[in-house]
């Protein structure tokens, strides 16, 4: 007997052949094989002429959606029925999750099959999980395809009702979302508040103690919080819309000279503790991941988008590495608690493991999707060193198999110590924290792709103190603090706000952040969303004239609806039609509003203290203003945020316009004048000026830190001169550059051919001044990946290892001294130093760790995956490692500095060990 297995990706598909007895075929049906009409030019000929034709949902037909099979799909859906010929039964293996519920039904509905029909589902891609599936089969579930179904159609409602108003009314090309309207008034309504906030400053002192021990003299740093028992006033204090103390504060606000005469008033006074706090609290690990929390700490610790997130998850999930990635749940299954503990006792030892196994439950209410949280798939969890894995999807595995195996480890256990400390009437608190046993921490801290850093990086440690101890005060500086402005939404922090509000799935914030920034709603800047001048153009619109789609409660009831309709509580077809149809419907409130809402006054963005308009037009927002000579017209550089637009930038724009750009100064060699200019992305400097001899003068951008206020006629001669040639490589030959670019100011070795390295210039050198011996120690360093952080100093280098080369250094971490090797890390034997122990200890020591008994050859095989990060670090492009070698011989008599840069940024990532 043959049966067919269809999938959705060909990925997919390689991995469940693996796993299937003979007779079994699998094919792949590359995702949905039919949706609603997606252009004109899809709709079938006979329902062209149909009014509801291009919504492709006949709102007058009980909402029967109109489904086509794109172009792209038809040669897949032929092969499918081809392959479904001589077959006697066919399986449906599409996701667990809503929509794949749907792929699998639409499938039914096209090939029509004769054959009985198999609903196949699992979470993981492993022979056990594909073998129970084929045994436990189901039919396709009804209630899940008209919940997704039910979805699609509100969704399409929304976008196709609302975004043709947009295109009249703003600016061609706009769309409007159920979900990403909500999502963009959240960006806006934070930069509104941006806008609004006022700055406040206040002054405080800051402490360097010292206390003295019969040995040597410990130092310590001490903050002012009270005078003449009144708390003195922090950041917290403070009206963020008035830059003032919050009316009612019983605070003592400081000034900068009220802080220097407090500082010259205390200093040489005595110092003494007049009370200490010890406070035991132990930390649990956070619960193993679903897809928004996973969506938010890879954002947070390997910079990925929640898009490059799902990919990588998803190629995760079908190459059988990981359960499925789409899911509410926190729960873990026994098999993956016991996997989870096996990890914990064979990589940490019995004291690092959790009295009782945890669990978790999940308490979101509209939690559904798949059963089980992400996690490493399989009866025994694989390392990230053994997976193979590499780059993204290596960090994102090695993320998930971190925070599943801490989820079964002990607690964290640390005393926080505060300590109060007075002199005259000015009191004074330093706080401590001493981890007294790391727990989880040995394997997963949140935030931080190194945990053994993480922990050092955890702890402050406060000398021993007493009541009555008299500290030396060393230094005290008076220090002066202004307050911030609230933070920006980050793609963790936006997908964060909208699973708490109930808005939207997990499973699609990723796409709807996409669609955000490639729309133009928002911008990536650094690491935060900014939302555009656009966005509050539609923002403004919609919360006048359509209020309940914009906000947060009302769409979270409707999300809260939606999942009812999958349980059967809530019935699909009186919900859309209350929502669409009738005298407070959509199609309605659209027709009734389209009349009353003026253009000109929908493209202009309101932005207070502003006496020019700020308007949208079809090459992006502009300034209009009057002045004696009519009406002016300055277009926003696209780098100029609605937060940082003030009136000052407005009459540098507007006066550009009229008068012509600011002048520089001229240039010492040409005599040709530097003018300072602004465009669409930012201010730039232009040599000379534009005519039918010069029609593309010289142009340079500022770099970061240099503004238009600060510009000198050096800086922008140096600007014009970019790039400059520093010199040739004393080994490879080629020629080194520094220029600017995109991101930033680089060093760039240029070999021909198109073989190029290159480096960003970093804070503390310049583009302009920067030599050709700083260029070849940047060179000399492995190239750093997102996310990467620097390799804690070794306080001993034993040396390269004898199988494979890479260094064995020596790290003083917070339980003592520790060997590293590639991803390996191992305690000091018992009985050693760090000066005396030998490479040869070091090395069985390593192996041990590794849980590797034997030496010589297979020792570097398994050392091979162990060090596959590191090694890809030194790889990262075909030159580096080259350029590291030649560079530190080649050139030591023109800079000290290369060897101990080689060897400092020989091992960037801790072990999981």
């Amino acid at each position: 007997m043959s049966k067919l297995v269809i999938v959705e990706s060909p990925t997919k598909a390689r991995t469940i052949r693996n796993y299937l007895p003979a007779g079994y075929r699998v094919e792949a049906s590359m995702g949905h094989v039919r949706d609603l009409p997606q252009s004109a030019s899809e709709i079938p000929a006979s329902v062209k002429g149909e009014k509801w034709a291009p919504l492709g949902v006949n709102v007058e037909a009980n909402f029967e959606p109109l489904y086509v099979v794109p172009q792209d799909k038809k040669k897949i859906v032929k092969e499918l029925k081809e392959a479904l010929k001589g077959v006697d039964e066919l399986f449906l293996a599409t996701d667990e999750d809503r929509e794949g519920e749907s792929i699998s039904w639409h499938l039914l509905q096209l090939l029509k099959p004769t054959v009985p029909i198999r609903r196949m589902v699992f979470h993981e891609i492993t022979e056990d999980a594909i073998r129970q599936a084929i045994t436990n089969c189901r039919d396709v579930d009804e209630r899940l395809v008209r919940a997704q179904e039910t979805r699609r159609i509100l969704d399409r409602l929304v976008g196709y009702t609302l975004s043709p108003l947009l295109w009249k009314k703003i600016a061609f090309g706009l769309s409007a979302g159920r979900v990403q309207s909500v999502s963009v008034r959240l960006l806006v309504r934070r930069e509104r508040e941006r806008r609004a906030f006022r700055q406040g400053s206040y002054w405080d002192l800051k402490a360097a103690l010292e206390v003295r021990g019969e040995a040597n003299a410990s130092h310590f740093e001490a903050r002012l919080v009270t005078l003449a028992g009144v708390r003195v006033a922090n950041g917290s204090d403070f009206d963020e819309a008035t830059g003032q103390v919050i009316a009612g504060r019983n605070v003592v606000l400081l000034n900068e000279a009220e802080a220097r005469s407090l500082q010259d008033r205390i200093r040489d006074r005595p110092w003494t503790v007049t009370n200490l706090e010890e406070r035991p609290v132990t930390r649990k690990p956070s619960p193993p991941f679903t897809t928004s929390t996973l969506q938010q700490e890879s954002n947070r610790k390997l910079g990925l988008s929640a898009r490059d997130t799902m990919r990588t998850a998803q190629s995760l999930y079908e190459q059988g590495y990981i359960t499925y990635m789409r899911t509410d749940s926190v729960s873990l299954s026994q098999q993956a608690i016991t996997a989870a503990r096996d990890c914990v006792q064979s990589m940490y030892g019995a004291e690092y493991l959790s009295p009782e196994p945890r669990k978790y439950s999940t308490k979101s209410k509209g939690a559904q999707e798949a059963h089980e949280a992400i996690r490493p798939s399989g009866s025994t969890f694989r390392t990230p060193q053994q997976t193979g894995l590499k780059d993204r999807e290596f960090r994102l595995y090695d993320l998930i198999w971190k925070r599943t195996v801490a989820t079964q480890m002990a607690e964290v256990r640390q005393t926080n110590v505060t300590v109060q400390i007075q002199v005259e009437d000015a009191g004074f608190r330093a706080s401590g924290k001493r981890i007294d046993f790391a727990g989880f921490f040995r394997a997963y801290v949140e935030g931080s792709d190194d945990p053994n850093a993480a922990i050092e990086d955890q702890e402050v440690i406060l000398p021993p103190l007493q009541v009555g101890t008299k500290p030396t005060c060393t230094s005290l500086d008076a220090i002066g603090h202004e307050t911030q402005p609230p933070a920006r939404f980050t793609e963790a922090s936006l997908v964060k706000t909208l699973e708490s509000e109930g808005i939207g799935r997990p499973s699609t914030y990723a796409s709807i952040i996409g669609t955000i920034i490639d729309r133009g709603y928002a911008n990536m800047v650094g690491n935060a969303l900014v939302p555009t001048f656009t966005a509050f153009a539609v923002t403004a619109l919609l919360e006048k004239h359509f209020p309940d789609l914009v906000d947060t409660s009302f769409t979270a009831r409707m999300e809260h609806a939606l999942d009812e309709i999958s349980t059967g509580a809530v019935e699909w077809l009186p919900y859309l039609k209350k929502f669409y149809l009738g005298a407070t419907g959509l199609e309605t409130q659209v027709k009734d509003r389209e009349s009353e809402i003026d253009p000109t006054e929908a493209r202009t963005v309101n932005l207070e203290n502003l006496a020019a308009k700020v308007r949208i037009g079809r090459f992006g927002a502009y300034i209009e203003a009057e002045n004696g000579d009519g009406m002016v017209k300055a277009s926003i550089p696209k780098d100029l945020t609605p937060a940082d637009l003030d009136p000052a930038q407005v009459e540098v724009l507007l006066r550009q316009k009229t008068e012509g750009p600011d002048k520089v100064g001229l240039h010492p060699e040409t005599g040709e004048p530097i003018y300072l200019k602004i465009g669409a992305y930012g201010p730039y400097v232009q040599l000379g000026d534009e005519s039918e001899a010069n029609p593309k003068p010289k142009r340079a951008s500022l770099p970061k830190g240099v503004t238009s206020d600060t510009l000198t006629l050096e800086q922008a001669v140096g600007l014009l001169q970019l790039p400059r040639l520093l010199g040739a490589h004393p080994e490879l030959g080629g020629k080194i550059q520094a220029s600017l670019g995109r991101f930033g100011p680089y060093v760039v070795l240029d070999q021909g051919k198109g073989v190029k390295e290159y480096r960003s210039i970093k804070a503390g050198d310049d583009v302009l001044t920067i030599t050709l011996d700083r260029a070849l120690e940047m060179l000399a360093e492995p190239k750093a990946g997102r996310g990467s952080r620097g390799a804690a100093k070794p306080i001993r280098e034993l040396g390269a290892h004898p199988e494979d080369g890479e260094p064995v250094n020596i790290y003083d971490g917070p339980y003592g001294p520790y060997i590293k090797h590639g991803k390996v890390n191992a305690s000091l034997p018992e009985g050693e130093t760090v000066e005396a122990i030998a490479m040869t200890t070091a090395v069985e020591a390593l192996n041990a760790k590794a849980g590797t008994k034997k030496t010589g050859r297979s020792r570097k095989a398994s050392t091979a995956a162990a060090t596959a990060e590191t090694t890809k670090a030194t790889k990262a492009s075909g030159t580096a490692k080259k350029i590291a070698a030649k560079t530190t011989t080649g050139t030591k008599k023109t800079t000290a500095k290369k060897t101990t840069t080689k060897k400092s940024t020989a091992s960037k990532k801790a072990s999981t060990t």
